[in-house]
């Protein structure tokens, strides 16, 4: 009877509808293939337009840390929708500062960027999130930490003082998004936009030199908010580059990463190849389970052909260190300082 049951499971009709889907996608990698490309891809995160232009910022904190100031704020995004961020600027660097948005994944928002532990006491480092903000800052960086809806002090509600820090809203949010043609990544990557909209009117940051860098779901956050917005110049995405059928597919994931019809769109490597020409490094861990390394290679390798069809190869980079699923920094740091300085 195991025979007879494997038949009658939906493995082969989902197998089947991967190949044929993404066998129709095109393969030339044109600026034609570009600008159609990332106007569906806008298209399937949702709308998130708004009446209100008006963001208001009102300082919470701040704590001199010794060789950096560290800032929190809250930003109104989309109204009536309000930012918790922390904001590093190095001491002794003159102004305006190259600047990069520093994107948590899963976890208990963005104090587990800055060296905090969810009631905001000071910690060593620790979590795979290896306090990459301070890290940053160290090199001389501005450093902006948005907390992603879902997340930390931003959880829905009902999801406050319950269950561990590091649970989420991930799911209610991103079930209730969909049922209004939109989701929980659009919402994120529309925040994040916002945040740079904050940051070009202020004096302290230089807008020419904005970066971003996240890992696991911040990795997407920083791969779709770079495709969408230009002022971007230098990516790192660290443990999120893969392909869809490897890793999305492949396992249960958080709800946030799903994403309707975006087969029918582009593989994952096609839509980060949507960052070229601008600068873009790539950053995996060999033993990551969650992102297998096979993928990322696979997605490596689409990406280089994507790279060499804009003439840009010396754009892109890339390091597979011996790790899990982790920030690794010991190349990518320095990468941001040669593209951002």
């Amino acid at each position: 009877m195991k025979g007879r049951n494997t038949m009658w499971s939906a493995d082969l009709y989902l197998e089947r509808l991967y190949e044929e889907t993404v066998a129709a996608q095109p393969v030339v990698y044109d600026e034609n293939w570009k600008k159609e490309l990332k106007e569906k891809f806008h298209k399937a995160l949702g709308d998130f337009s708004s009446n209100s232009e008006e963001q208001e910022a009102i300082q919470l904190e701040k704590v001199d840390m010794g060789d950096y100031i560290r800032y929190r704020i809250e930003l109104v995004t989309i109204p009536p929708l309000k930012m918790p961020i922390y904001i590093l600027i190095p001491k002794n660097h003159p102004l305006p500062l190259p600047t990069v948005l520093a994107i948590h994944g899963h976890g208990y928002g963005h104090k587990e960027l800055v060296g905090l532990n969810p009631d905001g006491s000071s910690r060593e480092k620790s979590t795979y999130h290896e306090d990459f903000a301070i890290d940053l800052v160290q090199k001389g960086f501005a450093v902006i930490a948005p907390e992603l809806i879902g997340f930390g002090d931003r959880k829905l509600q009902e999801d406050q003082g319950k269950g561990k820090p590091g649970d989420n809203s991930c799911y209610r949010l991103a079930s209730q998004l969909l049922l209004y043609g939109k989701t929980l990544a659009g919402l994120r990557v529309h925040e994040c936009m916002k945040v740079i909209d904050y940051l070009d009117k202020q004096k302290e940051f230089d807008s020419s030199k904005i970066g971003c860098m996240g890992i696991s779901g911040g990795g997407l956050v920083t791969a779709f908010t770079s495709i969408l917005d230009d002022r971007i110049k230098a990516t790192v995405i660290s443990g999120y580059t893969n392909t869809f059928r490897g890793s999305i597919i492949d396992r249960r994931h958080c709800l946030d990463n799903y994403i309707p019809n975006i087969l029918q769109i582009a593989e994952m490597p096609e839509l980060i190849g949507l960052i070229a020409p601008r600068a873009l490094f790539i950053e995996a861990g060999k033993e990551d389970h969650l992102f297998p390394l096979q993928h990322v290679q696979m997605a490596l390798s689409e990406l280089e052909k994507i790279y060499q069809s804009f003439d840009a190869e010396s754009l892109l980079a890339s390091h597979l260190f011996a790790g899990g699923h982790e920030i690794s920094g010991e190349y990518s740091y320095g990468w941001l300082v040669e593209q951002l300085k």
